[in-house]
């Protein structure tokens, strides 16, 4: 688990909200507080999906970001800075099976609860920590110290600066 603080907050959320960046995320939770606070809990109802639209759907059980991305920037739109705002993104399990590959140790995917960064804006300041919660018992630290470095190559393959 590592915590970065993101200097430029606009560029970072532009980057959120407007763009595809972290659209291949799924959306666990999601906390946003403007005049009001509104929370999503990245629970999918696919009783709201016909057949055809769940065949053409990456992810057929899980919230992704791009379902949600304009919602939630239209929830921001205007010039005030949200007072503070929570996500809790989980790399789908195709994307933790390519980082898997890389590795070669003892865990299967089924081991793996899941990996995740969590953003956080508070009080003008910004943070991304990363976490994985693995099923099994295990002391070896390999799997979150590549998710840790996974997080970073996306940041910086995307321009967002980063202070650990």
């Amino acid at each position: 688990m590592i915590s970065l603080k993101i200097p430029e907050v606009k560029i970072f959320m532009a980057k959120l909200l407007t763009q595809e960046v972290f659209d291949t995320f799924i959306v666990k939770d999601m906390e946003l507080v403007t005049f009001t606070s509104f929370k999503m809990n990245g629970s999918f109802h696919k009783g709201f999906f016909t057949e055809e639209e769940l065949d053409e759907r990456v992810e057929k059980h899980a919230t992704l970001w791009s379902d949600i991305r304009s919602i939630a920037f239209a929830m921001i739109r205007g010039n005030k800075t949200p007072l503070s705002l929570k996500i809790v993104f989980q790399l789908p399990r195709n994307l933790t099976e390519k980082l898997m590959e890389r590795l070669t140790g003892q865990m299967n995917v089924e081991d793996i609860g899941g990996l995740y960064m969590n953003v956080r804006f508070e009080k003008d300041v910004l943070h991304i920590i990363t976490g994985t919660a693995i099923k099994t018992f295990t002391l070896d630290k390999t799997l979150e110290q590549e998710w840790d470095s996974k997080v970073k190559e996306i940041l910086k393959h995307q321009g967002i600066i980063y202070e650990e």
